[in-house]
């Protein structure tokens, strides 16, 4: 996978294509996702973010209207080339992002693995912009079914498990970690300035987000993403 983007003064972003877990789904890292990363942080410390919905732990804030112009060529490939886009794709959303949530305010379903969506048409990107965070995104196999990936079919066993066993046992106390009595940690991308993750939405998934991490809501001093989902055709 190579990329051929032109417009961006022959700075090129390097692609590494990853095989996750025993099921092997692709999970696409791009470091130099975009030609101008500072202008991004530049923009963020003066957007306006308010509280997430969708169960994201933060804030999010709008996007600059160039950014997807930018980066369209690379991501263009990777969604041709990793996901089988042949057709059109389309942008379903996509915002500046900030954890800020103490693990004692998590909701339960912030304190596990989750998925964002269950067709495998649908396509998850996170664009890390702090350049000191490592915080990045885990991916996880649930142990008592083994799976890794939650499609339409698999939906309903998954919850129906899961759900026994919460009603058994304790929830989890915050954000969940590399491991966990219920989920098995397959790969754990760290985050670096201007790296970007690209994955399917019905991956288990959580932001790796230490005990440690500040979860402050300055975008110059919090862990500063983009996420945007995207449905390929």
């Amino acid at each position: 996978m190579t990329a051929e983007d032109t417009d961006r003064g022959g700075i090129q972003p390097a692609i590494t294509a990853l095989q996750v877990g025993r099921e092997a789904q692709p999970v696409i890292v791009v470091d130099g996702f975009h030609p101008d990363p500072d202008s991004l942080r530049a923009a963020a410390s003066s957007a306006h973010f308010s509280a997430a919905q969708r169960h994201y732990p933060g804030m999010r804030a709008p996007l600059p209207a160039t950014y997807f112009s930018a980066v369209r060529a690379t991501l263009t490939l990777v969604l041709r080339d990793a996901f089988g886009a042949t057709g059109a794709i389309d942008l379903i959303d996509a915002s500046f992002s900030i954890v800020t949530t103490p693990p004692t305010d998590l909701t339960l379903s912030q304190r596990l693995p989750h998925v964002d969506a269950v067709e495998l048409t649908r396509i998850a990107l996170v664009h890390y912009l702090s350049p000191q965070d490592r915080a990045g995104t885990a991916f996880f196999r649930h142990r008592q079914t083994g799976f890794e990936l939650i499609d339409a079919s698999r939906s309903a066993p998954y919850f129906q498990a899961l759900n026994g066993e919460l009603a058994q046992g304790a929830e989890p106390s915050g954000y969940v970690g590399e491991d966990d009595p219920r989920f098995e940690c397959t790969a754990c991308i760290e985050a670096r300035y201007n790296r970007a993750v690209i994955y399917r939405s019905a991956m288990l998934h959580s932001g790796a987000i230490p005990l440690a991490a500040s979860l402050s809501a300055d975008p110059q001093a919090g862990r500063l993403t983009i996420t945007a989902f995207l449905l390929v055709r």
